[in-house]
């Protein structure tokens, strides 16, 4: 595992989510044209086949995926040929409109993936793939694979966010032991405070155009985390309002923390400092210890590798190292909700060769390989994963808690909206921490929803 990896896999789902409204469109439109001619075929697996794979993944991503099936493939007389592409987000939605398909997709949205299976290109999952998708991902990931009762893809990796990161021995050192819910957390916030006299959490919300996203992903933890999932879902759609009881419910929650003078923004200056901070730089105060806590994505411990702690050293990540992460507790007492990302295949045919692969993907067999793969860092919430093979602590800890029964999981909220939606949040985030009244800021974010497609 690199923690570079870890850093550029979700840049890189960032990224695509810019594009995705606009994907979205394009491939809607292809639902007009003919169908894939090749998504009926029944073509047998005797003899030598290949199938082809197109995806986001390119450089030593696509390195590492070639490498985890490779030998599956040599041993099922299949050869799988991957085309990365970093503008797949836009392509996909071409070769879907003309008819240039390969035989599997893999897509880096749930939007995308929906839009493709609108399109009718699309075929359904075999029995032998749905069977194992349904032993291996919880009903919230079988839910992202399915539309009007059918089955159409299968969940691949995943990344996790809302990660709460701090010193294990200044925990120890104030008595503070891992808070089970979120009151728990505004709890021992507050012992800090009163114990060192200094504000104990930190927050940046500075990424240039893109400013205010750490925040947006925040409140999406904590609105999933407080209102539900029922709730979250219709929220993402556009049913239940930004100024809504229960989103407003989840901003008191939220300025719990960040709208408190007295626990932000350590180690920067005051709550208006989170939007000048880069999101990246509340490392470097969690590792010299000037920061207690902080909430961001796991990829953050890309960033510790160029931090010192205050001895002057790297600070090592792991349970009883230097910094280590906890998943951001539930208002409910022991549970999770959790907000991340993650990829899924979709074929565009029937054939054999086709079908057998996608169930290889969906099982845990190909999970297991994937995460041993010498230098990756991908996970997953296949639950037939053995987390033990994962050498890297925090992905360890990432995969039990996607694997986890009371884990409620769903995609980022900002990231699943219409683009001028979710720059419209990113902004509303910065200017509510800026000091804008929290209806204005709410009705303000709302009012973007009249320019949506």
């Amino acid at each position: 595992m690199t923690a570079q990896r870890v850093f550029s896999s979700a840049a890189r789902r960032r990224v695509l989510a810019a594009f995705a409204v606009t994907a979205v469109g394009s491939i809607a439109l292809a639902g007009c044209t003919t169908a894939n001619p090749g998504s009926t075929s029944s073509a047998g697996t005797t003899g030598h086949q290949t199938v082809t794979i197109y995806g986001p993944d390119t450089g030593t991503e696509a390195t590492e995926l070639n490498a985890s099936w490779a030998a599956w493939g040599k041993a099922n007389n299949i050869t799988i040929t991957y085309t990365g592409d970093g503008n797949f987000t836009t392509n996909i939605a071409t070769k879907i409109q003309g008819n240039d398909l390969p035989d599997i997709g893999m897509f880096p949205q749930p939007g995308l993936l929906d839009a493709a299976i609108q399109s009718g290109k699309v075929a359904t999952v075999g029995a032998a793939t749905e069977a194992s998708v349904k032993k291996n991902f919880s009903t919230d990931w079988q839910g992202y694979v399915s539309s009007g009762g059918k089955m159409y893809a299968t969940p691949l990796d995943a990344n996790v966010k809302g990660y709460i990161w701090y010193t294990p021995a200044d925990f120890k050192k104030w008595g503070i032991t891992v808070p089970a819910s979120y009151s728990d957390l505004i709890s021992d916030i507050g012992k800090v405070e009163s114990t060192t006299g200094a504000a104990p959490f930190c927050a940046g919300f500075n990424s240039g155009t893109a400013s205010g996203w750490p925040g947006a992903d925040f409140l999406a933890e904590v609105v999933l985390s407080s209102a539900g999932p029922s709730t979250y879902d219709s929220w993402v759609k556009g049913k239940t309002k930004f100024t809504d009881g229960s989103i407003d419910k989840a901003f008191t929650l939220l300025g719990q923390i960040l709208q408190n003078p007295k626990y932000v923004n350590a180690g920067f200056g005051n709550v208006a400092s989170i939007n000048s901070t880069a999101f990246g730089d509340v490392a470097a105060k969690v590792a010299n210890g000037s920061c207690a806590m902080t909430n961001q994505a796991t990829f953050l411990e890309a960033s510790f590798s160029t931090t010192k702690t205050a001895a002057g050293s790297v600070p090592t990540v792991g349970p009883t190292g230097d910094v280590w992460a906890f998943a951001l507790p539930g208002v409910k007492s022991g549970s999770h909700a959790v907000v991340g990302g993650g990829d899924f295949a979709a074929a565009f045919n029937s054939k054999a060769a086709t079908q057998k692969v996608m169930t290889y993907l969906s099982s845990s067999a190909w999970a297991n390989s994937l995460i041993t793969v010498k230098g990756a860092s991908f996970i997953s919430a296949n639950k037939g994963l053995d987390a033990s093979k994962e050498a890297d602590p925090l992905l360890q800890s990432a995969i039990k808690t996607l694997q986890s029964s009371s884990t409620t999981f769903r995609f980022g909220a900002d990231d699943a909206m219409p683009t001028v939606v979710e720059n419209a949040f990113w902004k509303g985030i910065v200017d509510w921490t800026n000091g804008m009244p929290q209806a204005q800021a709410e009705a303000e974010i709302q009012a973007a929803w009249a320019n949506a497609s």
